[in-house]
């Protein structure tokens, strides 16, 4: 999906910004395994063309470069700028680090509220990781999806559920995992005030109307800071 373009971006003629886009480009292009020939084509153009927009650079056609970055899988912004939100744990730890073992209630602290997690479910060939929105209820996390979707678990699965935070500046984070059994909400009453309550909208889309609840069993957390 391509994110909406910025209003403004350098112009990048022939030169050196053009041919640091067209070897992202090119990077991007050979982790999909994917030729100059074929991404022209995913891309709507003529290959003599696309060739001409990598040395030109999106001045020149800056929705050229939108379905160039369509076809890659990525945003116009990360193919034209370069990617703003390296992914995390990138930086040198800390001076001294400690890692701290977090006690339940603090577990329970760090999640509370909502936001996204992770959710690992039994599935083959492997376990199956996936991002969900997530909402603390009392003293059990839930969260909505497709009942026919991959994160729609049947009753009684064995789970686990992961939340996460890292502070690049700070050299320091934590993680809580909740190990459990997952269950559908059924109850009308109980999905109704999850609803009222707690209302996330999931990033996914769509209706996902079943709420799954993940009853822990165990709940353990750890936290990494600095002396």
């Amino acid at each position: 999906m391509v994110n909406e373009q910025p209003a403004a971006v350098s112009a990048a003629g022939p030169g050196r910004d053009a041919a640091e886009i067209a070897e992202r480009v090119a990077a991007r292009s050979a982790r999909r395994g994917m030729g100059r020939e074929e991404l022209a084509a995913r891309a709507g153009m003529d290959p003599h063309y696309l060739r001409y927009l990598l040395e030109t650079g999106p001045a020149f056609d800056q929705a050229g470069f939108v379905r160039i970055a369509a076809a890659l899988g990525t945003s116009y912004w990360e193919l034209v700028v370069g990617p703003s939100d390296p992914p995390p744990g990138r930086t040198p730890a800390g001076a001294h680090p400690v890692l701290v073992h977090l006690t339940e209630e603090e577990c329970w602290d760090r999640l509370d509220g909502h936001g996204i997690g992770r959710i690992a479910l039994p599935a083959a060939p492997g376990p199956l990781v996936l991002p969900v929105n997530y909402t603390v209820d009392g003293r059990s996390v839930a969260y909505r999806t497709d009942p026919h979707g991959a994160a729609a678990p049947e009753p009684g699965t064995a789970v686990s559920f992961q939340v996460d935070r890292i502070d690049e500046t700070l050299s320091s984070g934590w993680s809580v995992l909740v190990v459990g059994a997952a269950e559908p909400v059924e109850d009308d009453e109980a999905v109704r005030r999850l609803e009222a309550v707690h209302p996330p909208a999931p990033w996914a889309g769509g209706g996902r109307p079943l709420w799954v609840r993940v009853a822990p069993r165990q709940i353990t957390g750890r936290r990494i800071a600095v002396a």
